[in-house]
């Protein structure tokens, strides 16, 4: 058993998922309604890339759904009562998610299947070109609306940051580059970012790139330099 993405067969798993319980059946006129766009790339997220996802906020006009006025990340934080649909869900684990929550936002955990290195979107275009020139591996990039571009890099990037930029002579230059680790959740495309407008792919996953993102060293010389060049 198995479902299509995009004309992509993926292989059913519900005989090995253990994820949310609780969910009653849905018609299958029901099921079409609810399978948004959000919900269809939760489906290719959690099928083909091997991600977990998260139902996330919305924001309009700086007020966050959660309905908290204080929310210091309008939009852009996880449902706190949702479940986390985990990597390898059939489409309709991830069909029963989104009729609860329809609307959310979509959201990736950091720090499982990948960290993130983040810079300013100008200078991870240059860097996404001068390291595709390079003949690099690398993983999917995507840009926000609020002008930042992220890498996608092997898990513990985060916390080996410091340690590589000190070794690669670049711990006491002043660049707009940080790392989210373990705790961080990305906001991932189609999906609303704060409002701001929608996030895109600008290097989009791909099944002929290696399936696990590249290690942060072979792509954090490059962005340093362009980081600190800007």
């Amino acid at each position: 058993m198995g479902f299509t993405i995009g004309g992509t067969r993926i292989r059913d798993m519900r005989s090995g998922w253990t994820g949310f319980t609780g969910f009653t059946g849905l018609t299958g006129s029901r099921r079409r309604a609810v399978r948004s766009a959000e919900c269809t790339a939760a489906a290719e997220y959690t099928g083909l890339w091997g991600w977990d996802v998260v139902p996330g906020t919305r924001a309009s006009a700086g007020e966050c759904s959660c309905g908290d006025a204080s929310c210091t990340a309008p939009g852009a934080h996880p449902l706190g009562f949702a479940p986390v649909v985990p990597s390898g869900a059939p489409l309709d684990a991830v069909t029963d998610a989104w009729s609860r929550f329809p609307g959310a936002s979509l959201l990736l955990p950091v720090g499982r299947a990948f960290d993130v290195l983040e810079v300013a979107e100008e200078a991870g275009r240059r860097a996404l070109v001068r390291l595709e020139r390079m003949g690099l591996p690398l993983g999917p990039v995507c840009v926000t609306p609020t002008g930042r571009a992220q890498f996608l890099v092997a898990p513990g990037a985060a916390r080996e940051l410091p340690g590589l930029l000190y070794r690669m002579g670049w711990d006491d230059a002043d660049l707009d580059l940080r790392c989210l680790g373990p705790g961080a959740h990305m906001t991932a495309p189609p999906s609303d970012l704060g409002g701001e407008g929608p996030v895109r792919w600008l290097r989009a996953p791909s099944l002929d790139a290696p399936h696990a993102p590249p290690q942060a060293r072979l792509l954090l010389g490059t962005l340093a330099y362009i980081c600190h060049r800007a």
